[in-house]
């Protein structure tokens, strides 16, 4: 057939999109897994704690007028100094927390690079940490961060403060250089 033929339907070649294997965001489900796990894991943590150092019994003597404002933000310190105790290895090492780790995901930056573990605690954290001991403004920036992840882009409040998205790790071939490149 003439290659100049007019009347020729078009044959226009259209190049297959290759998606970026390294860069496949992680399901909004497996990403609710992880976060119920690390949950679990902090849940078991801090309930002995907060048992035997008087939190829970004061909270269930005090009924209806509640705790003091300095009470709660002193053990929800205490609670984000025990998450960096428990989540600040894994996240300095490979952008994982324990949950994210079995379920096979990890934070990155925006260029794919493993963010500092100062970054992801002082941007990805703890800002959501503080606003949520404020009332009511905690209750409505609790509700929002999580319903972000349904946009396009995956990325929840605290993805998009600290310039984050979460991807899938592809198991222990994804490791990372000191650099915090992935090779």
């Amino acid at each position: 057939m003439d290659e100049n033929n007019p009347y020729a339907d078009p044959t226009t070649r259209i190049a297959d999109a290759v998606d970026d294997p390294s860069d496949a965001l992680a399901g909004r489900w497996v990403r609710l897994g992880a976060a119920i796990l690390d949950g679990l894991l902090l849940l078991v943590i801090l309930l002995p704690i907060q048992w035997f150092g008087g939190l829970l019994p004061a909270a269930m003597s005090a009924g209806r007028s509640g705790l003091p404002t300095t009470t709660l933000v002193l053990w929800g310190a205490l609670g984000l100094i025990v998450f960096i105790a428990v989540q600040g290895g894994p996240l300095h090492q490979s952008g994982q927390t324990w949950g994210k780790r079995v379920m096979d995901i990890r934070i990155v930056d925006l260029e794919g690079n493993k963010p500092p573990l100062w970054r992801l605690l002082a941007l990805r954290y703890l800002p959501l940490q503080a606003v949520g001991q404020i009332p009511i403004l905690g209750v409505v920036v609790g509700l929002l961060n999580p319903l972000l992840i349904f946009r396009a882009d995956r990325r929840c409040l605290h993805d998009h403060i600290a310039g984050t998205k979460v991807i899938v790790a592809r198991g222990a071939d994804r490791s990372y250089r000191r650099d915090g490149r992935l090779h």
